[in-house]
């Protein structure tokens, strides 16, 4: 005969860092993949490519003041000054800064991302940035999302941020890089999988024993790249690394633990196993166009450019020289 004894309860599902970072700032909708939600913003990076067109969008709202607790216009892309053009951009940027109550970083200062990273980035902290990579603060313990102009300046107006929830994809990295392999073949192993809309829809967090071996700004390599897997954003935990990493900018007093549960719930898992890389290239002319370097040694490159974006921090110059 059928009873009604009830079931075993289950324990209940842990939240991953992405989850924890989302909960402590939704201010609407629910965490249902798909669905929409609306964010505070905490922090936002504009750049002068984009902000010319975010502090014209403040003008027309007559905004007074920003009211996030942290914005920083970079002045790092349109640089030469060969005519009065990018010249007077900057004069009105910093003008426009000086309106609004926004940081403003002036040429010279270096790549935007690095730069946010070391003097502004907070764990726990949400950014939003009108530049693809804004994603790479994801590498100290922050949600951090690249949008449009308008999106960034309504946050800056203190309106919430609107985005489908993402679904969660963990990427367990264990063991340690051989020799010459860094963490650009990391992401690049990704992209060779996965190509450049494998990320779509989700939010990368990176997870597992590996981690111990990656520095702030090897884990900023990995984060900034998830543009280009067409990701969300990707995330790490803010652990020892990360309290190391901001007591060097002397700013231990920033840092937070932002760790996921043991039984944390994702709804993608995959693994890499660091030992088994080799250094790796993407050819053109897609970053999902990957091979490793031994295929291609010897053939003739047109062009190299380093200091960008994607490749900003103080290793990758170190290695070329």
């Amino acid at each position: 005969m059928p009873t009604n004894s009830p079931r075993p309860k289950l324990p209940p599902m842990g939240k991953s860092v992405a989850v924890k970072l989302i909960e402590t700032h939704l201010l609407e909708g629910v965490l249902e993949p798909g669905t929409e939600i609306g964010l505070r913003i905490d922090q936002t990076l504009t750049q002068d490519a984009t902000g010319t067109l975010v502090m014209l969008e403040l003008e027309a709202m007559r905004l007074e003041r920003v009211r996030t607790e942290v914005s920083v216009q970079y002045v790092d892309h349109n640089l030469i000054q060969a005519d009065f053009k990018n010249p007077d951009d900057h004069l009105f940027l910093h003008s426009a800064c000086q309106r609004f109550g926004v940081w403003y970083s002036p040429p010279g200062n270096g790549v935007s991302h690095p730069v946010h990273q070391a003097r502004f980035g907070k764990p726990g902290k949400t950014l939003l940035g009108s530049d693809s990579h804004t994603c790479a603060a994801g590498a100290i313990g922050m949600l951090a999302i690249g949008t449009g102009g308008l999106e960034v300046a309504m946050a800056m107006a203190g309106e919430p941020y609107y985005v489908d929830m993402p679904e969660i994809w963990a990427v367990e990295l264990t063991g340690r890089l051989p020799a010459w392999v860094s963490a650009k073949d990391i992401i690049l192993e990704l992209l060779r999988r996965h190509g450049v809309t494998g990320g779509m829809g989700r939010i990368i967090e990176y997870r597992g024993s590996g981690l111990a071996s990656l520095s702030a700004m090897d884990r900023h390599v990995l984060a900034n790249m998830g543009a280009e897997l067409g990701a969300t954003t990707s995330v790490f935990p803010s652990d020892q690394r990360t309290l190391e990493y901001l007591t060097g900018q002397g700013r231990a007093d920033d840092w937070t633990e932002w760790v996921a549960d043991s039984n944390a719930h994702y709804d993608h898992r995959e693994h890499i196993d660091l030992g088994g890389l080799e250094p790796l290239i993407a050819m053109p002319s897609s970053p999902g166009n990957v091979r490793p370097v031994r295929e291609v040694a010897g053939e003739e490159i047109y062009q190299a450019y380093i200091g960008s974006s994607a490749n900003p921090g103080y290793r990758d110059f170190a290695i070329a020289a």
